[in-house]
């Protein structure tokens, strides 16, 4: 089984928004993950937060929305 599959289907990243978020969602990007609706913002009163949902792509559904078949 690859690392990959051993994720989750879904995910939620929060933190501040700064470049250490960005490379965290990112580094998801790279593992497969797909971003889910647009990013959550609010400020706790010293910084902005912010919250993305991601869901990890199969080669199913990523062949199906390129519309080739996956063999």
């Amino acid at each position: 089984m690859s690392e990959a599959t051993d994720l989750p289907r879904y995910r939620i990243l929060t933190g501040p928004d700064d470049e250490a978020f960005c490379r965290r969602v990112s580094a998801a990007l790279e593992l497969g993950y797909e971003l889910h609706g647009s990013p959550a913002l609010t400020f706790n009163g010293e910084r902005v937060i912010v919250a993305q949902a991601l869901v990890r792509r199969d080669d199913a559904s990523s062949a199906a929305r390129r519309g080739t078949s996956g063999a």
